[in-house]
C-alpha cells in the first residue's frame, strides 16, 4: 500500500476539513446555476426564439462542453485544480451577463458558449481536489463515498434553494416597469442571471483563498502543452479498456439523454399549465426545487443504499432502475399537442419527476466511488471530464431529438428505455475499493507524467 504523506504538510488537509471545503465549493458553484435554471428556456423564448431554435441554442452549450471537456480535464491534471476552477468562474461571470442582457441571437449564443466552457473547466477539478486530499492524507484506500455523497447532496440542496429563488424573482418583478425603464434590455427574467453573476464572484474568491494544493513541479507553457495531449489520450483509454470505468461512462450518457429531454420540455409544460411565462417560471421553479431537493436527499442516502444492496455497483443498478420508472411516469402523464393536462396526470408527472431526481442523486456518488478507486490522481480530472463529456454530449443530442419529436409521451418514454438499458449494465456484481490485482489500487490507471516519463 502506498504510504500517505505526513499530515504535517501544510498543503495537505485532514479528511474532515477537505470534505467541508469540497461541500462548500460545490454549493457555491451550483447556487448561481440554480438561480437561472427556471428562466433560461423562458428568457430565450421571450427574446423571440422558437422552441426548435431554443433547443439549438442550448445544444451549443453541450457542443462546447463536448469539445473542451478532455482538454480542460487534462489541463487540470497538469496545471492544477485551483487555477482551472478559477478560470471557469471568470467565464461563468461573463456568460451569465450576456444571457441576462443579450437581445439578439448571437449574443445569447456567445453567453451559452461561455457557460459551456465554464462547465467544462469546472466539471471535475473540485471533486478531483477532494479525492487528491483524502488520498494524500489516508492513502489510496481512503474512504471516499461519504465525501462524494455530501458534495452531491450540497449540490442538490444548493440548486433547490437557488431554483426556488430564481423562479420567484421574475414573478415578483413582473409588471414593475423594469422593461420600459431599461428600454427592453433588462426583463424580469433577466434578474436571476444578474444575481448569479454577482454570486459567481464569491465562488471565485473562495476557490482562490480556501483550496490549497500540494506543491507541484513548476510548469512551463511548453510542458503544459506537451502533457495535455497525453493526458487526453489517457482519458480516452480509461473509457475503453477498464470495464467499470466504461460502465460509468455509458450509464452517464444514458442519464444525459434523459436530462436533456426533461430540461427542454418541462419549462414549456409548466408555462402551458399557467398560461404565462412568468407564472410558468414560478411553477417550474417549484418543480425543479422539489427535484433538486430529492437529488440532494438521494445523494445523502447513497452510502446507505450501497450498504443495503451490497455495494456501489448494486446501488447504481437499483437507482437507475428507479430513474427509468420515474421517466416512464413522466412520459405517460405528458399531454399531447393542444391537450390540457388533467389533475391526475399533473400529480403523476410530479411524482415521476421527483423519483427521477431522487434516484439520480443516489446513483452519482456510488458511480464515482467506483471510478475514483480505479483512476490515479494524475488522470482523475480527465476521467471526470470523460464522464461529463458523455453526459453533456448526449444531453444535447437528447434535447435536440426531444425538440423534433411530437409533444406527448414519446420523448420521455424513449429516454426511459435508454436509462433502463443503462441500468441492466450493472446486473453483474462489481467489487468496491481499489481494482483487484493492483496493490496500488487508485494508481492502476494513470496518465503520463508531465516530463514524458510513464505515470506511476
Amino acid at each position: 500500500m502506498t504510504a500517505a504523506p505526513a499530515p504535517a504538510d501544510a498543503h495537505i488537509l485532514d479528511p474532515e476539513t477537505a470534505r467541508r471545503r469540497y461541500v462548500t465549493v460545490s454549493a457555491l458553484f451550483w447556487f448561481p446555476i440554480g438561480l437561472y435554471v427556471p428562466s433560461l428556456v423562458l428568457i430565450l423564448g421571450e427574446r423571440g426564439l422558437a422552441l426548435a431554435a431554443v433547443a439549438a441554442v442550448l445544444s451549443s452549450q453541450g457542443l462546447t462542453v463536448a469539445l473542451l471537456e478532455l482538454p480542460t480535464g487534462g489541463l487540470s491534471d497538469v496545471l492544477g485544480r485551483r487555477a482551472v476552477l478559477a478560470a471557469g468562474g471568470v467565464l461563468s461571470f461573463a456568460g451569465l451577463l450576456l444571457l441576462a442582457l443579450g437581445t439578439v441571437p448571437w449574443v445569447l449564443i456567445t453567453g451559452i458558449v461561455l457557460m459551456g466552457a465554464s462547465r467544462a473547466l469546472a466539471s471535475g477539478p473540485a471533486e478531483a481536489w477532494y479525492v487528491d486530499m483524502a488520498q494524500a492524507h489516508s492513502g489510496p484506500e481512503a474512504e471516499l463515498r461519504t465525501g462524494l455523497s455530501r458534495g452531491s447532496s450540497a449540490m442538490g440542496a444548493s440548486l433547490a434553494v437557488a431554483t426556488l429563488l430564481g423562479g420567484l424573482l421574475p414573478w415578483l418583478f413582473a409588471g414593475s416597469g423594469l422593461v420600459e425603464a431599461t428600454g427592453g434590455l433588462v426583463l424580469p427574467l433577466s434578474l436571476p442571471g444578474l444575481l448569479s453573476a454577482a454570486l459567481v464572484l464569491c465562488y471565485l474568491a473562495y476557490v482562490l483563498l480556501r483550496l490549497p494544493e500540494p506543491p507541484r513541479a513548476p510548469s512551463t507553457l511548453r510542458s503544459v502543452l506537451g502533457s495535455v495531449p497525453g493526458t487526453i489520450a489517457s482519458g480516452v483509454r480509461l473509457a475503453t479498456r477498464e470495464r467499470v470505468v466504461r460502465k460509468v461512462v455509458l450509464t452517464t450518457a444514458a442519464v444525459g439523454a434523459a436530462l436533456g429531454a426533461i430540461e427542454l420540455l418541462t419549462p414549456g409544460r409548466a408555462a402551458a399549465i399557467t398560461g404565462a411565462s412568468e407564472s410558468g417560471a414560478v411553477v417550474y421553479a417549484g418543480l425543479a426545487t422539489a427535484g433538486f431537493a430529492s437529488s440532494s436527499l438521494g445523494a445523502r442516502l447513497a452510502p446507505l443504499l450501497a450498504r443495503l444492496t451490497g455495494g456501489s455497483g448494486r446501488a447504481v443498478l437499483t437507482a437507475l432502475g428507479g430513474m427509468a420508472c420515474g421517466l416512464a411516469l413522466l412520459g405517460l402523464s405528458a399531454p399531447g399537442a393542444g391537450e390540457s393536462a388533467s389533475t391526475p396526470a399533473v400529480v403523476t408527472g410530479v411524482l415521476g419527476y421527483v423519483l427521477v431526481y431522487l434516484c439520480l442523486g443516489a446513483a452519482g456518488p456510488n458511480e464515482n466511488d467506483l471510478l475514483h478507486h480505479r483512476v490515479a490522481s494524475s488522470a482523475r480530472a480527465t476521467a471526470l471530464s470523460v464522464q461529463s463529456l458523455a453526459l453533456q454530449a448526449v444531453a444535447s443530442l437528447g434535447g435536440l431529438v426531444a425538440g423534433l419529436l411530437p409533444l406527448g409521451p414519446l420523448p420521455l418514454l424513449l429516454t426511459a428505455a435508454v436509462v433502463g438499458a443503462g441500468a441492466l449494465m450493472w446486473v453483474r456484481a462489481v467489487p468496491d475499493g481499489p481494482r483487484p490485482g493492483h496493490p496500488d489500487g487508485a494508481d492502476a490507471l494513470a496518465a503520463p507524467a508531465a516530463s514524458g516519463e510513464p505515470g506511476r
